[in-house]
């Protein structure tokens, strides 16, 4: 009995890796089949995750529009996506000049957008600027430049195509968040508020539109490293405070959101939190015991610690 036991043991594991496998690629072919012919807008596509969304989106079937304020980083990204796709099964992306900290020129924006194509299906709100700063040294004009960025400019394009998407009943909105929307991290006060800001928008957002059917959906990722950053291994040594935001900072790839945010239009999720069980854990802790994690937070302030830069 037991040598038959240790003969099954591979033979359920390899089972198991099958089963997994066979659903990822479903998962994968389902995803693609999600987006035909759909009206998907994303901002600032000339960011490294909005590049990835643009990919997976393109070769998903959608009619693109492409956001970004520098035309000619635009320009590349649609050599890039024309250059590896089939011309029988995509379509070319529309181009938009679009700086979201500009607000007066988002309702041009929207209109445009729409007498194109008539209407928008899908909403990718990813924009994002960051600022890295003790609160005392960060001039009010930046921090109106940051709540503008993240906040105002999101929402002024949010309620551009909206009613457009109420009017059909039919349409989602996806906010690319951070995890500083649940909790703040010392020396990012303005971004901490602005993602706080879209959160409580975006919350109150998805309980208004529900019977139009129209989807709301956050998608929280810790940071969004770059394409070639990879995080060093955990030092137990280090202070606490340290090792909490190491875990903490070192987000996920680009590739890895642009395919949850897929999965998210796909299956019609309300909220996505994407980190590692350290940030995950970090949420409830606040939640439940902020005293201990204002401490640790404290604790980490007064050590003087270099925090480094996201992406």
């Amino acid at each position: 009995m037991g040598v038959m036991a240790v003969l099954m043991l591979p033979l359920l594991l390899l089972g198991i890796s099958g089963l997994l496998f066979i659903y990822q690629e479903v998962s994968r072919l389902w995803s693609k089949s999600a987006v035909p012919n759909k009206v998907v807008v994303i901002t600032d596509a000339i960011s490294g995750l909005g590049k990835e969304c643009a990919r997976v989106f393109h070769t998903g079937g959608a009619r693109l529009v492409l956001c970004g304020k520098n035309w000619e980083r635009l320009e590349n990204l649609y050599d890039a996506l024309i250059s590896v796709a089939d011309p029988s099964k995509t379509f070319t992306p529309k181009l938009v000049l679009l700086d979201l900290s500009d607000i007066s020129c988002v309702p041009d924006v929207a209109k445009e957008v729409l007498d194109c194509y008539g209407c928008v299906d899908i909403l990718i709100n990813n924009a994002s600027v960051k600022v890295k700063g003790p609160a005392h040294k960060i001039s009010l004009e930046l921090d109106k430049k940051i709540m503008d960025a993240n906040y105002f400019g999101p929402i002024t394009l949010t309620k551009a195509l909206l009613p457009n998407m109420i009017s059909r009943r039919t349409g989602q909105i996806v906010l690319v968040n951070n995890i500083q929307g649940k909790f703040g991290i010392p020396f990012r006060t303005a971004y901490a508020a602005s993602k706080h800001a879209a959160l409580g928008f975006f919350d109150c957002l998805r309980a208004e539109v529900e019977e139009y059917d129209v989807v709301i959906s956050t998608v929280s990722p810790t940071f969004i490293r770059s394409y070639h950053v990879y995080p060093e291994q955990g030092n137990w040594e280090a202070s606490i405070w340290k090792f909490f935001f190491r875990k903490l900072t070192y987000g996920v790839h680009p590739v890895e959101v642009a395919e949850e945010v897929m999965r998210t239009v796909r299956r019609k999720k309300q909220e996505v939190f994407m980190a590692n069980p350290i940030p995950k854990a970090a949420v409830y802790v606040r939640t439940f015991f902020p005293e201990f994690f204002f401490a640790v937070v404290a604790c980490g302030v007064k050590e003087k610690l270099n925090v480094p830069e996201e992406g």
